[in-house]
């Protein structure tokens, strides 16, 4: 077979402007780039900014030959041998991968820690997934080459991932780019286009890319690249958490960056600021080399943080611990300083995967975050699925087979587990195992009643006394069972509550959504989403008021927690722990440094006392530049 040939695992495809392949495509070469005239002037372009850092140097600007694969159907005859080529692109791709991963090795640590669950789940979609389920379905009623049979069924995966109305659009759009990756890898295969080269790319240069993929990422080394520039790409996906983890200043989504680069041309690249300089004056020559003093000075600065405590100047402590999504993100953590995991996310165990995660497969993934952690807290929140999120494999019967008209106010959260108590009964036990290993408290997302609480411990206690019945060791005292505050119901209830949960967290993305009845991902209404609303500040000051009554604690987890400008006025409401992004942590530790515990209780109540949202965001801006 053709593709045999093809045993270059170096990266995934990326586009790249030129469509015309020649012999040094066959050679696995980049495309020879037309000769243009040399720009020299100075050109400053915009991105967006993912990892902090500047780099001056030289640019090297390199392409990769697209898969030339137009659509094309076959005849009847030919399925069979369809399905053939399928099959060993398939395992030519899973091949590939596991070479890649061998390769893990030479990266430095936190890399190798981001990359690998990520191949993991490419080779995941290599089995049996949908993927290729769908595909095999379109060869043979559609009479599609493979080619297009696996492109048509990305499209169409991606297309209905995308079109939920979930929040969390960024995790959308890493889902989408997953399946997007491995079709691209299949197509090349299946078109015997050989993948892109960085080998020689030289020590000291600025990388230039219309698009990189994680797999194009692992292949720099970060003691010879001085910056990454790319006209695509944004600041959640893969690529963005691999750049960050290998340290590499970046600037990803800059449009009109490789039609206005010549190989060699110097540049000035401000990974924070988000823009790269091409054909840079003396004046962005000087301002560019202050920059890098100056950011070497903070990140000095800002390291040193990670080994001092976040605590007031008047000597309150302040816990500050990560939000995680994906196990990816845990050498982010480990950098950052957090004191471990606030909010885990669950619901990457159910994600791309056609059957459900068993009791076993949980109580692997919760052990190995809580080794990787090293006997820092973690918060597990348990399966938070709504009927906007995409899951395969709660579609079998489980959960509803249309989201409703508004997923939102649907069967979702605790809703959904209290009605099919097997899913929450895995998870507990999975959870319940590992409890001996590290400290572990249990979260119970969407709940708006005392009753829902009071439903979920009975089947909690009911799941313990199972498993010590099969000699199963647990902790004498079971782990800690609290209550996300997301909506108002639950807000104005937190006083009943409290009663029946252990501690609070307050998801304040969602309060506020619910709250204003505001979808920040719709365009039309995004403008009157407000966290700083009073109606959302007086929610959050009733239930930290009514955990505080009860020496409960309880913490804020939402991205008002990653922003040091509201430190302020939540250590002044009474939260003393915070959980967010990990990147943000430095940021916010440099703020609670910084804060005396009588001046934020001050200023809190100044602002509380506000009714108009645009005062209380002028109060929250110029804190520290006015007296009250």
């Amino acid at each position: 077979m053709k593709n045999d040939k093809v045993e270059a695992p170096e990266g995934l495809s990326a586009k790249g402007p030129d469509k015309s392949p020649d012999r040094a495509a066959e050679r696995g070469q980049e495309a020879p780039r037309k000769p243009s005239a040399r720009k020299t002037k100075e050109q400053a372009i915009r991105g967006l900014p993912i990892a902090p850092g500047i780099a001056i140097g030289p640019v090297y600007d390199t392409t990769e030959i697209p898969a030339e694969a137009p659509r094309r159907t076959i005849p009847a005859g030919q399925v069979e041998a369809e399905r053939q080529r399928l099959v060993d692109a398939t395992a030519l791709s899973r091949k590939q991968l596991n070479k890649l991963k061998t390769r893990l090795g030479i990266l430095p640590e936190e890399a190798q820690e981001e990359l690998a669950p990520l191949l993991d789940a490419y080779v995941l979609m290599l089995g049996n997934s949908r993927l290729l389920r769908g595909a095999r379905k379109r060869i043979e009623q559609g009479l599609l080459a493979a080619e297009t049979a696996v492109q048509d069924e990305a499209e169409a995966i991606a297309a209905a991932i995308m079109a939920n109305k979930d929040d969390d659009r960024a995790g959308l759009k890493r889902r989408a780019d997953e399946v997007r990756e491995i079709a691209r890898r299949l197509t090349r295969n299946l078109t015997a286009t050989p993948f892109r080269s960085l080998k020689e790319v030289p020590e000291g240069a600025i990388l230039v890319a219309e698009e990189l993929t994680p797999a194009d990422a692992a292949l720099l080394d970060p003691s010879r690249i001085a910056g990454v520039a790319t006209a695509e790409g944004g600041a959640d996906g893969h690529t963005a958490i691999m750049l960050r983890a290998l340290g590499i200043p970046s600037v990803l989504g800059c449009v009109g960056l490789t039609e206005s680069v010549t190989r060699g041309d110097q540049a000035v690249l401000d990974g924070l600021a988000g823009t790269i300089v091409l054909r840079p004056g003396q004046a962005a020559l000087d301002k560019g080399r202050e920059a890098l003093t100056a950011f070497a000075k903070e990140r000095a600065k800002l390291a040193k943080l990670r080994r001092l405590p976040a605590v007031t100047t008047d000597g309150e402590p302040v816990e500050l611990q990560a939000n995680l999504e994906i196990p990816a993100e845990l050498p982010l953590i480990a950098q950052a300083g957090a004191q471990g995991i606030g909010l885990l996310r669950t619901e990457f165990l159910f994600m791309n995967r056609e059957d459900l995660p068993g009791e076993e497969a949980q109580t692997d993934a919760y052990a190995q975050i809580l080794e990787a952690m090293g006997g820092d807290p973690v918060t597990i929140r348990v399966l938070d699925w709504g009927g906007e999120k995409d899951m395969e494999a709660l579609g079998e019967g489980i959960a509803p087979t249309h989201a409703g008209p508004n997923p939102a106010l649907g069967l979702r959260g605790l809703r959904l587990l209290l009605k099919r108590p097997e899913l929450l009964e895995a998870q507990f036990a999975a959870i319940l195992r590992v409890a001996d290993r590290g400290q572990v408290r249990v979260l119970l997302p969407m709940v708006t009643n005392p009753s829902e609480v009071k439903q979920a411990r009975e089947i909690y206690e009911r799941v313990a006394k199972r498993l010590k019945r099969k000699g199963v060791h647990l902790p004498d005292k079971l782990p800690d069972l609290g209550v996300m505050i997301e909506t108002p119901g639950a807000a104005l209830a937190a006083d009943a509550i409290a009663l029946e949960a252990d501690f609070f967290a307050i998801g304040t993305n969602d309060l506020a959504m619910y709250t204003l009845a505001v979808d920040r991902a719709e365009a039309e209404v995004s403008h009157l989403y407000d966290p700083l609303h009073p109606a959302v500040l007086r929610l959050m000051q009733f239930a930290t008021e009514a955990a505080l009554r009860l020496r409960m604690p309880v913490s804020v987890c939402g991205e008002m927690a990653g922003n040091p400008r509201l430190v302020p006025l939540l250590l002044g409401l009474g939260i003393r722990s915070l959980s967010m992004n990990a990147s943000a942590i430095p940021r916010v530790k440099q703020a609670v440094r910084s804060l005396d515990i009588s001046d934020c209780a001050r200023f809190a109540r100044r602002v509380m006392e506000q009714s108009d949202p645009a005062r209380i965001h002028e109060l929250v801006m110029g804190f520290g530049t006015e007296k009250p």
